[in-house]
């Protein structure tokens, strides 16, 4: 019995244990891209200061969208990106500090409740979604494009109004049914609007609510899909800026990378363990169903009132 119990604290200490150790490479990295890149036009300059300068507007944004990550496993990307659009107008900007804050809370997510995910699912992400994402982020930092004026927050909208009001009304739901049928393209549709836009968590939230998956598989689900989104967003970054890859009319100078994001970093995995104990924990499976619902139908007004 009490080989059992150190067995299972012996467990719970290696994952906290990989939970700090992964922290601190996302970290870790960011710290070296400041290094490399915003420290190198520094010396060009005659200073070694590394800049960090904290955004009051910025931080309410983290605060928001990291507590409704927490809970249903998307939120930063979906509705951070956005938010922080108005402020910073470019997406080369907005994403240098949504991805990394994004890729650790489903990190703490997954490894809290990994037995969970539907392997099945994710392997469709994998392999039919996430190449769509590369090709299509890799489009957007070639065009430099300022995504608030592409107007595809508004269909997706009405589609995320649509599933939501499917525990209301047989006819939706069959014909969610049916539509989920054609998975592949809807797959690769998701994959499109998330290299665009930042906004595939909405379809990707709203497939899984389709599904009806007990509450646990339904947001590490999510939350592995969205944080491969953001992982293999941050990696097309990443060889960009180094120059692994070139992208036409990318340019790596005007990235928004500072020592402020690991602060950013910071504050958004401290509100996801406040959440995750305070409010996560004491939602049944019955209310996070109707509570998904609503997250659904809320994003969907949002998205349209954005785009129009």
């Amino acid at each position: 019995m009490k080989d059992n119990k150190l067995g299972t604290r012996f467990v719970e200490l290696l994952k906290i244990l990989i939970k700090i150790a992964i922290m601190g490479l996302v970290m870790a990295s960011i710290i070296l891209i400041n290094r490399k890149y915003l420290m190198e036009r520094n010396v060009i300059s005659g200073t070694f200061s590394m800049p960090m300068n904290i955004s009051m507007y910025t931080l309410i944004v983290i605060i928001i969208t990291s507590s409704v990550q927490s809970v249903f496993g998307v939120g930063i990307l979906l509705f951070g990106t956005p938010l922080l659009l108005l402020q910073y107008e470019k997406l080369t900007l907005v994403l240098p500090i949504v991805l990394p804050i994004s890729i650790a809370i489903n990190i703490f997510q997954v490894v809290k409740h990994y037995k969970y995910i539907d392997t099945g699912f994710y392997k469709r992400i994998l392999f039919i979604t996430i190449p769509f994402v590369i090709v299509f982020l890799a489009l957007v930092l070639f065009l430099e494009a300022k995504f608030k004026n592409l107007c595809i927050g508004i269909f997706v909208g009405l589609f995320m109004l649509f599933v939501a009001l499917k525990s209301y009304s047989r006819r939706i739901e069959q014909i969610l049914k049916t539509f989920v049928k054609y998975e592949k393209t809807y797959f690769i549709v998701m994959g499109i609007i998330h290299g665009l836009t930042n906004l595939g968590g909405s379809l990707l939230t709203a497939i899984a609510h389709e599904k009806n998956y007990p509450k646990d598989t339904t947001r590490v689900t999510v939350g592995v899909s969205y944080g491969t989104f953001a992982l293999f967003q941050m990696l097309t970054l990443l060889l960009a800026v180094i120059g692994i890859i070139s992208i036409p009319g990318f340019a790596a100078d005007n990235m928004n990378i500072s020592f402020s994001n690991v602060i950013y970093l910071i504050v958004g995995v401290v509100i996801f363990l406040l959440t995750e104990k305070f409010l996560y924990t004491n939602i049944d499976n019955e209310k996070y169903n109707k509570i998904f619902g609503i997250f659904l139908f809320v994003s969907g007004v949002l998205l349209i009132v954005k785009s129009l």
